[in-house]
């Protein structure tokens, strides 16, 4: 019979296999389904799934993982130069290095008028879909997203001036969320386009 810590890597193995097939949206639900499958007691944390699924990605794509990790960090270099007066920085997976065939660009942008933000976009050409997040009707974020010329899906995350300086959790690492602003993301373009950015 496994060890609870065996079993509990089964369960990130299995979590991490879900979400990689798009079959959960969420580690939370992953989690959870990953336990029901296996019929386990145990739930692994978000970092020991997101560790399996880093490897899982990299077993599954090889080298075209690599090159789609310079192509994200690439088009979100051009969508964060034409938001350049929102202040962006690069989070998520691309910003970490751990992207995989699939994965959005996320990047966050400071504004109060998210349609400033819409606008400027527009007068981009860009084709822009919104949506609101968030159960707190004074905490809710305006989320766009569109594509880029090379058909890579960005996620751009609207938040108010107030929020610029805040400092945020990893709810997967547990570290603080840095990302990249423009000058850091050319910096890592130019000297190593796929560093990853992963606590020990």
């Amino acid at each position: 019979m496994p060890s609870s810590s065996g079993k509990r890597s089964e369960v990130a193995r299995e979590a991490a296999r879900i979400l990689y097939f798009r079959l959960a949206p969420e580690y939370y639900d992953a989690k959870r389904r990953a336990a029901r499958n296996l019929r386990a007691h145990v739930l692994p944390t978000n970092r020991e799934v997101a560790l399996e699924l880093d490897k899982l990605a990299s077993l599954l794509e090889g080298e075209r993982r690599v090159e789609k990790l310079k192509e994200l960090r690439e088009d979100a270099l051009e969508v964060m130069v034409m938001l350049e007066q929102f202040s962006p920085v690069l989070v998520g997976s691309v910003w970490r290095g751990t992207a995989r065939i699939g994965s959005d660009i996320d990047i966050r942008v400071f504004a109060d008028e998210p349609q400033d933000v819409i606008k400027e976009l527009n007068s981009k050409e860009v084709d822009v879909n919104m949506e609101l997040s968030g159960k707190d009707r004074l905490k809710r974020y305006v989320h766009l997203h569109f594509k880029t010329r090379r058909g890579n899906s960005v996620e751009v995350v609207v938040r108010p001036l107030e929020e610029k300086y805040l400092k945020e959790t990893c709810d997967i690492f547990g570290d603080e969320v840095k990302g990249l602003t423009i000058p850091e993301l050319k910096k890592v373009l130019r000297e190593d386009p796929v560093r990853r950015f992963v606590p020990e």
